[in-house]
């Protein structure tokens, strides 16, 4: 029996008669499905970012230690990161939208913890609550997509609406927190979230369809705990790296080391069991791998980046950060546009040409910001973070939209934690390596310096903001002169790293051109919405590819 079909009757219990048609293959109702979903994914994308501009009013308020407060930014991501393998497998076994609904009360509840929280161990203890939350909301918002749009032309205009929903979100965190803090104090950002989630829990409950997957075999419990560890550990191994930890530091080391064995333990339990908790065979399927491989190279590229063009706005040209934020306006708008528009480029370009296409783009747009130098040229960043904004979504949206594609409905739940995890990971790795190639091209600048002590010159080479602090407590003309040499070298070190990031885009678009040529739209996920439909599902992969009718080309790549 198909996933999508488990128990028909019990899956629209708790669905009103006239919402029914959200069900796959269902009417014109799964578009309002596809709007509560993008509400969800609109908080939980909106909580990863918006806490950045109030960290320095929780400084002041709580007064956490240094590894308090970095456990404060880091423990939503962390645990976020980690568990998403879990929920989202969880959510094929006990029902999609269950998880989703727990996932909600979660997030309120917590929000409602971190908003009052008195103490810098309570506040990170709310936030590893909201991580749980958001790891049960995230791949549960994308696998009941996958299941209201059995019709992948329908399908590819939804996850473009998801996605330029989750552009806006990001982009949104850091304006909205800073207005919250500048106008109440630094817990309304989190309180927003309590309203919101009392509206998306009974209005969730009404409209979304229920779906699981087959239901053979039990849950692997002890596989689920060890992807989450071992994904755990290796996140917050990179995570140390890309805050300046040393690799074969211990502390970095040995966690890391320690999740990897866990995953690598993981992966031949899932091998070898009849009902694996995650089906790697997905794997062997170009489509799937190429697709989750794009999704890590585009985050590697581009998020380490992003962090240092804020760096850059704020410390090089001077902006506040809301002007800042205002300049990183134009990538949001243009990543939005791409989304919408996906659908259509997707059926005419195919997928391989798609997201080729996004990485050039992408890597054009960023070697045309190293003409940036230590003066302000507002035209140029606006078109480049328009390019930049438009290849980069571009990329995501064909990746994911194929990634998706290749999963069936039963197993939608895990293969939307594998693309969300491997989004996270690229993130996380992205910081680390692109953060470790802007300080190697950094420090030598402004390590002797004329006039200036050896020592401060060390202290100057963790950052440009130390440089600057450095500059002021020597004042004088060994101040201005690291203080130059300083902005000099901060500009150096960007150009390298956009030079590093424009060649990972490029290798990304190599490696999609073993994507599928054109967008393949035939009867299998019709056939996945009927009772029996494993069997013709086997059946159908098995049959020569020319029987599918193509969209964007003649023959399938």
């Amino acid at each position: 029996m198909s996933g999508t079909t488990t128990a028909r009757t019990r899956r629209t219990a708790g669905v009103p008669r006239q919402w029914r048609g959200t069900e796959a293959g269902g009417g014109a109702n799964r578009w309002i499905v596809l709007l509560v979903l993008c509400v969800s994914l609109l908080l939980v994308a909106v909580d990863a970012t918006v806490l950045h501009v109030a960290v320095p009013a929780v400084t002041e308020d709580l007064r956490p230690g240094a590894m308090e407060l970095l456990w404060i930014v880091d423990a939503y991501p962390l645990v976020c990161a980690s568990l998403l393998i879990l929920f989202g497998t969880l959510g094929d076994r006990v029902g999609r939208r269950r998880v989703l609904l727990l996932g909600y009360g979660l997030f309120g509840a917590a929000s409602a913890l971190a908003a009052f929280a008195p103490s810098p161990q309570i506040l990170i203890v709310a936030r590893a609550l909201l991580g749980i939350g958001g790891a049960m909301i995230m791949p549960a918002t994308l696998s009941i997509l996958r299941q209201v749009f059995p019709d992948r032309r329908e399908r590819a205009l939804a996850i473009g609406v998801w996605s330029a929903v989750a552009a806006v979100g990001a982009a949104v965190g850091p304006l909205l927190g800073g207005f919250l803090v500048e106008n109440f104090w630094w817990g309304s950002v989190f309180l927003i979230n309590i309203p919101l989630m009392a509206v998306a829990l009974p209005v969730g409950r009404w409209l979304l369809p229920e779906s699981t997957g087959d239901g053979e075999g039990p849950w692997d419990v002890l596989g689920a705990f060890m992807a989450a560890f071992g994904l755990f550990c290796v996140v917050f191994g990179v995570k140390r790296v890309g805050s300046g930890a040393g690799l074969l530091d211990l502390a970095t080391a040995v966690p890391a080391l320690f999740g990897a064995v866990l995953l690598v333990l993981f992966v031949r339990r899932q091998r070898r069991r009849t009902h694996p908790l995650v089906d790697l065979r997905l794997f062997a399927r170009p489509a799937f791998s190429i697709s989750v491989g794009c999704i890590v190279l585009a985050l590697l590229a581009l998020v380490g980046l992003e962090l240092i063009a804020a760096q850059y706005l704020q410390l090089v040209l001077g902006l506040t950060p809301l002007e800042t934020g205002l300049r990183l306006l134009p990538l949001t708008f243009a990543a939005m546009g791409a989304g919408l528009a996906g659908s259509r480029m997707l059926q005419g370009l195919g997928p391989r040409t798609m997201v080729a296409f996004g990485f050039v783009l992408t890597a054009v747009a960023v070697l045309s910001l190293t003409v940036m130098g230590q003066s302000d040229r507002p035209a140029v960043l606006v078109g480049a973070f328009i390019v930049l904004g438009f290849g980069l979504e571009t990329t995501l949206f064909g990746a994911y939209e194929s990634m998706l594609n290749e999963a069936s409905a039963k197993s939608a739940g895990g293969a939307a934690a594998i693309g969300e995890t491997s989004y996270q990971l690229g993130a996380g790795i992205g910081i680390a390596l692109l953060g470790s190639v802007m300080n190697a091209a950094y420090k030598p600048g402004v390590s002797s310096v004329t006039g200036v002590p050896a020592s401060a010159g060390t202290e100057a080479g963790q950052s440009l903001g130390a440089a600057y602090d450095v500059s002021n407590q020597l004042g004088g003309a060994a101040g201005s002169a690291l203080r130059a040499a300083a902005r000099v070298s901060f500009v150096h070190g960007l150009h390298v790293t956009l030079a590093v990031s424009a060649g990972l885009l490029l290798m990304g678009a190599l490696a999609a051109l073993r994507l599928p040529r054109a967008m393949e739209c035939g009867a299998a996920d019709e056939e996945e919405s009927e009772p029996g439909a494993a069997p013709k599902e086997q059946a159908r992969r098995q049959e020569p590819r020319d029987r599918t009718a193509v969209v964007g080309a003649d023959s399938p790549g």
